[in-house]
């Protein structure tokens, strides 16, 4: 039986080992928060990055990790000379960090962003290691191969953004028996009010002012677009098998109430928080236990109300399209997520408008039924082939855009 973190103390029992898959992204940052609050309770084992070696070993330092690994080769030197003296074993390179993934360990966190998290991830579950899962391709580009890949090792994947830990929090209590339907929240994010007017002069600085959440570049284009809730829609179907017409959307703005769950007994149940990443994140850490929380508490009495509205797939056709997506199965979502991917840093680097990226994915998907793609990936080199070929579409796509950066 695993032992809550609050009683460690008590039980002098050694403390959670855990392995942070990109270490120094947005989820990483915050999951090292919240190990920082609670001494003596983790144990961080590896470390990852994509390329910041400098930030990646003073991360390592800061936590007693054993091991940093950078996924880029040419910055090893920088790590290896960060890390001298300090005892911690350095390594570079893809595989290295699919190494990393397999080391044993309590939980790995795995907050890679993008299709580079697909190898790590699949290696730790592969390995039988308990994954508390951030990065989204596993389930967009791959679904059914992941969690037949977690079925067969026996392994529990922890869904770590925050609605769907909400809708994990409230199943655990009640089982799927008798659900009626899902719903994940939105907050409409800087666009929620603007038409589509304006949003086809919206500027990059603009589109990453998140009104409620403090995330990487790329998910906060996604909430902009509303894709974010498309991919989460994908990701909902795979982690609690049910079908897309039983998983909806709201707009929320105020983001507290993260999911819901009606069942046929016509009860609702749904799980509230304040907007902060740390939330999930401490829950996953201490699962099954209780966690003693982390960030601020919720006062509805301050809050006063709770505002909901139907998402406008007129204004928003990103969440449309990604609802097509799921109807048509694992390769198209794997396109929609590779193509989307492009569009999004096209859009950062002002190579496309705003109202561009759902357009791009779009068309990058009829390409691809086009060829006739009628299957979903069944190898994760199929699936990292799948996603190769969707961004290729993509990036032809934004170059017949012709616009300079």
């Amino acid at each position: 039986m695993v032992t809550s973190a609050l009683n460690r103390s008590a039980t002098a029992e050694a403390p959670r080992r855990v392995t942070i898959l990109g270490a120094t992204g947005s989820i990483g940052t915050s999951t090292l928060s919240v190990i920082a609050e609670r001494p003596g309770a983790f144990s961080v084992d590896a470390v990852t990055a994509n390329s910041n070696a400098t930030e990646l070993a003073a991360i390592a330092r800061r936590t007693g990790a054993r091991l940093a690994v950078i996924a880029d080769e040419a910055a090893y030197p920088d790590l290896r000379s960060a890390l001298a003296g300090s005892g911690i074993a350095a390594a570079a390179g893809p595989a290295a960090v699919v190494e990393a993934a397999m080391r044993p360990v309590d939980l790995v966190v795995a907050a890679i962003v993008g299709a580079a998290g697909l190898a790590p991830t699949f290696a730790a579950v592969s390995a039988g290691q308990r994954v508390a899962l951030a990065n989204k391709e596993c389930l967009v580009s791959a679904g059914t191969l992941f969690m037949s890949v977690a079925r067969r090792a026996g392994v529990e994947i922890l869904p770590l953004d925050s609605e769907h830990n909400a809708i994990f929090q409230v199943l655990a209590g009640h089982g799927d028996a008798g659900i009626e339907r899902i719903v994940i929240t939105a907050s409409g994010g800087p666009f929620r009010t603007w038409s589509r007017e304006r949003m086809a002069t919206a500027t990059p600085a603009e589109a990453l002012r998140h009104p409620n959440w403090t995330m990487g570049r790329k998910i906060t284009i996604d909430s902009a677009t509303l894709m974010n809730k498309g991919l989460e829609l994908i990701e909902a179907h795979y982690l609690f098998r049910q079908p897309g017409e039983k998983l909806d959307v709201l707009i929320h703005p105020q983001s507290i109430v993260h999911g819901l769950v009606s069942f046929s007994d016509g009860y609702v149940i749904a799980a509230l928080s304040p907007p902060d990443m740390r939330t999930p994140i401490a829950h996953c850490l201490a699962w099954p236990q209780a966690s003693p929380g982390a960030g601020r508490k919720l006062d509805l009495a301050a809050l006063g109300s709770l505002e909901f509205a139907p998402p406008d797939l007129d204004r928003f056709p990103a969440l449309r399209i990604a609802r097509s997506a799921l109807d048509s199965g694992g390769w198209a979502t794997n396109i929609l997520s590779a193509a989307n991917e492009i569009a999004v840093s096209a859009f950062l680097a002002g190579q496309i408008g705003f109202l561009e990226i759902a357009g791009i994915v779009d068309q990058a998907l009829t390409r691809a039924a086009s060829a006739k793609r009628a299957s979903a990936p069944a190898s994760i080199e199929e699936a990292v082939a799948l996603d190769a070929e969707g961004r290729r579409i993509a990036m032809q796509l934004v170059n017949a855009a012709g616009r300079s950066p």
